[in-house]
């Protein structure tokens, strides 16, 4: 048994009014709540005091002789503990009473529960008159009478409670004889395992068809959906995909013949159901094309030759060409049908630099063969399609710190060996060229102009050749200034999760500049700039939160600009970090 989250706190409370001590306690199994008055167990028969099972205790029409020590006993079948000790003060009743509206002082809280328990929602209002509480459904449906009973002068006890009780509550106090009334509400979840309202059914396909489970079932939480094939995890591979909560396995193979079993789990549990797939094989279907064989043609295609089956290869009408990429889970299968006319297919769709497996089947009338031994063949190298992004920040008056991403492998088309900069002043035409190595992410170019607004672009390598240059970016050097210019500080990023991640940064106990401030930017890939974030000079962290998790896994790319007295200082260099996996 834990030490007490919750503890009765002391009270003052008029003649006739409503006292409340609350208590909880984490033990398992759950800890009967008794309560104590000056140490002596609390009577809780009469009508005026309620004990709620959650730990709350309620007096009612509160009188002196109910002043006293009040506390809570944790009691399980091993443990007992005692809470400290809260005191209520009882203040005389005035001769006056006033009217008061109706005020609730303690409302509903929202409740998570399962299957079967019981729930209370607590509701104590006070006012004069005398507050009537009642409840109702924000949906408007009816309370259930049959589960339901009041506690006390307006608590609400829900048993055994079933999905249908999941809903929003609402309390509300009201004057007797008056519209002055007020609300409060609260949402009750009930949890429940997951139970089927669609079971996949067995089927009969012969090889090469196509077979669909579909399975559905509900549950809260919302049931996650898997397969097994003879009590295996399924993963989608070429021929076998999982869309939602169906199966489809296509170009059906001997070896697909078993049992499949559709997979609903949640917090409260799981549940199977499942299916035979029976595959029907042809006596007289043709053996599979043989002496399969690919050769590279380009950076995107790539020509495929096979010979006719050795057998019944006279009653081919038509083959069908598969193909998918060699590397990585759940690639997607393509799917080519050609006439029986040929043995050689140029699949002329695929991406450079890229290792596709093929294979070929022959179909029948009656039937199809088995799938032909697999091929693995290479694509060759492009150029890459696109230019890194660049950003540009200044250390100095006098440079430039030049530094980009790697390009995403869809747009590299090959492994890029080189990286080439182009750089100009504005006001000149003469460009200068620097080639720097495929493994190199920044540059600082020195010996610049103050006050200048420079060009820069870059354009990347592969083996093959070099791809289209970026557009030219412009960037200012700073001014050049009598008064020194603090150092930039060293940022430091740490992602919290996918959504957020804290900057922080140190001032160089060495540096003599006058900060007054500090101004943050950010700005996520191929997106705009965010800022700038205006910070004190006593700052030194700040959380950016609300970055875009769906984009993961993006660069979020941060710098700081430092704010003197006199204007503004230089730029750090541009930071990259990779936010967390959700």
């Amino acid at each position: 048994m834990s030490a007490f989250e919750v503890q009765p706190l002391p009270a003052e409370v008029r003649e006739g009014s409503i006292a409340r001590f609350a208590c909880k306690i984490t033990a398992n199994p759950p800890a009967i709540i008794t309560w104590e008055v000056n140490r002596t167990t609390l009577p809780i028969a009469m009508d005026r005091i309620t004990a709620l099972p959650s730990g709350v205790l309620q007096i009612y029409g509160v009188q002196q002789k109910d002043a006293g020590n009040y506390r809570c006993v944790a009691t399980t079948v091993a443990n007992r503990r005692k809470s400290a000790e809260a005191t209520l003060t009882v203040i005389p009743a005035s001769t006056l009473k006033p009217f008061h509206k109706p005020a609730i002082i303690a409302g509903p809280q929202n409740i998570t529960a399962s299957l079967h328990q019981t729930v209370i929602f607590e509701c104590i209002a006070t006012g004069n008159p005398k507050p009537i509480v009642s409840w109702s459904r924000l949906d408007h449906k009816s309370i259930d009478v049959f589960n339901t009973r009041v506690l006390g002068n307006g608590n609400l006890m829900i048993s055994d409670v079933k999905v249908q009780h999941s809903g929003i509550y609402i309390c509300r106090a009201t004057i007797p004889g008056t519209r002055n009334f007020t609300t409060a509400m609260a949402t009750l979840v009930v949890l429940a395992p997951p139970s089927f309202v669609e079971w996949p059914e067995s089927l009969t396909r012969p090889r090469a068809g196509t077979a669909r489970f579909a399975c559905q079932a509900e549950g809260i939480p919302a049931p996650k959906m898997s397969w097994l094939k003879n009590g295996r995890k399924i993963h989608s591979n070429g021929r076998i995909k999982m869309y939602n909560s169906k199966l489809v396995i296509n170009q059906i193979i001997p070896e697909d013949d078993a049992i499949y079993q559709c997979m609903a789990e949640n917090s409260q549990g799981s549940i199977l159901s499942r299916a035979r797939l029976t595959v029907v094989l042809s006596e007289d279907r043709p053996s599979a094309p043989c002496n399969v064989h690919a050769e590279t043609m380009s950076s995107s295609a790539i020509l495929l030759a096979w010979e006719r089956p050795l057998y019944n290869s006279d009653k081919v009408i038509a083959y069908s060409v598969h193909y998918m990429k060699a590397e990585g889970l759940n690639n997607e299968e393509y799917q080519v049908v050609i006439g029986n006319d040929t043995t050689h297919y140029i699949i002329d769709d695929l991406e450079p630099a890229s290792n596709y497996t093929f294979y070929i089947v022959a179909y029948m009338p009656m039937g199809a063969s088995q799938m032909s031994d697999h091929v693995t063949q290479h694509t060759l190298e492009d150029v890459p399609l696109r230019a890194p992004e660049i950003s540009l920040t200044s250390r100095s008056p006098t440079d430039i710190l030049i530094s980009w991403l790697p390009i995403p492998a869809k747009y590299r088309r090959g492994q890029v060996i080189s990286f080439r900069l182009s750089f100009r002043l504005s006001t000149e035409s003469t460009i200068q060229v620097l080639e720097l190595p495929g493994t190199t992410y920044e540059y600082l170019l020195g010996g610049l102009k103050p006050d200048s607004i420079y060009l820069v672009r870059i354009t990347a390598a592969t083996r093959i050749g070099w791809g289209e240059a970026s557009l030219w970016t412009s960037h200012r050097t700073p001014k050049a200034t009598s008064v020194k210019a603090p150092k930039s500080p060293e940022l430091r990023l740490e992602p919290l999760n996918c959504t957020t991640i804290t900057v922080s940064w140190q001032q160089d106990l060495e540096d003599t500049a006058a900060i007054q401030g500090y101004k943050l930017y950010y700005k996520e890939e191929g997106q705009q700039e965010n800022g700038p974030i205006l910070l004190e000079a006593s700052d030194l962290t700040h959380t950016i939160s609300g970055l875009g998790c769906k984009r993961w896994p993006s660069s979020t790319k941060t710098k700081s600009l430092l704010i003197l007295s006199c204007g503004d200082g230089v730029l750090p260099p541009t930071l990259n970090v990779r936010d967390k996996e959700p």
